[in-house]
């Protein structure tokens, strides 16, 4: 069955743009307004995701042949929550203002439809190789939703970007509302519109 299904590029390019989880697919969307009001908390969220994403792929890959139907979602649920508990606890070791800053958020991850997506339609069904692509794949496709609506952001509302001065007071008064919750549903919003407005217009082109 394995033949009939996206090969490991496929299912990486798939990842970052046609199945892109933020422009394409709309999962993952309390991290991406909850994050995203600056690139370095954006890019620590997409991260810690993809580390939970790659090891959870890798591991119901290789347990896809034990699993029972009817407890599949169970054996899913408590993979993944071991990562996130891993990807919490070395983020509070080391990264200790980062991880208070994103609060409940890393813990979230458990939930996140993304990687419960891609254990479903990917790692319960081919090879740990495969699987890792793909996880490879969505995670960078998630780093680059989260990056673009952080720079948005954090440009407008705070004159910076990784913290570096973009915008000086002198040049520009900072939008304050693009580092609330508003600003997050703006810069999504817009985003959204741009990237299906090209979309169709490349198809039509």
């Amino acid at each position: 069955m394995e033949h009939h299904l996206p090969t490991a590029s496929e299912r990486f390019i798939n990842g970052i743009f046609p199945e892109n989880p933020t422009y394409r697919l709309l999962l993952g969307m309390c991290p991406t307004l909850a994050v995203t009001n600056s690139v370095q908390s954006a890019l620590t969220m997409a991260a810690a995701t993809t580390f939970v994403l790659l090891c959870s792929n890798i591991m119901i890959s290789l347990m896809r042949h034990l699993l029972k139907p009817h407890l599949r979602i169970l054996v899913f649920t408590l993979t993944i929550a071991t990562f996130v508990t891993v990807a919490d606890r070395v983020l509070a070791a080391y990264l200790y203002e980062m991880s208070k800053e994103l609060g409940p958020y890393i813990p979230l991850i458990i939930v996140n439809c993304i990687i419960i997506s891609r254990c479903e339609a990917c790692s319960s069904q081919q090879s740990a190789w495969v699987s890792s692509a793909d996880a490879l794949g969505v995670g960078l496709g998630f780093t680059l939703g989260l990056v673009s609506i952080a720079t948005v952001r954090e440009i407008l509302g705070s004159g910076t970007w990784l913290g570096l001065t973009i915008l000086p007071r002198s040049v520009w008064e900072p939008w304050g509302i693009m580092v609330l919750p508003p600003g997050a549903f703006l810069t999504l919003g817009v985003l959204l519109a741009l990237v299906n407005f090209l979309s169709t217009r490349r198809k039509n082109s």
